[in-house]
């Protein structure tokens, strides 16, 4: 489903992709962030997503309310508290795409799939 903003001179449709690179975007530039992650479906392994494959590591749905659900599959840095990069990149990333397409982001689910050592 597409986000539908309405205006007084029409609709605005947003795609679902649209909001995942944003989303992407902002969560990267979070502390503690290493990258976005994928699980690959043939052996299970966990890869590190390069900066243009970031939305296969997030999920967007957007219900019949028009209200924005985000799933993030993320590798985190050593060494970090766990709670405190969620509770950054869930502030952050609720804020910057609430702001960025008008929609209300309902709930975001984070998935840690891994731990990198960070040079």
């Amino acid at each position: 489903m597409k986000g539908i903003i309405s205006t007084t001179n029409g609709n605005v449709t947003i795609d679902e992709n649209v909001i995942a690179k944003y989303a992407g975007t902002v969560a990267v530039g979070c502390f503690g962030i290493v990258g976005m992650a994928v699980i690959s479906m043939k052996d299970g392994i966990v890869r590190l997503l390069r900066k243009d494959s970031l939305t296969k590591g997030i999920n967007v749905d957007i219900d019949e309310d028009n209200e924005v659900v985000l799933s993030f599959h993320v590798i985190v840095a050593y060494g970090v508290s766990i709670f405190t990069v969620s509770d950054n990149l869930i502030s952050s990333v609720k804020y910057e795409v609430e702001k960025f397409s008008g929609l209300k982001v309902k709930k975001i689910q984070i998935y840690v799939e891994g731990v990198r050592i960070i040079d």
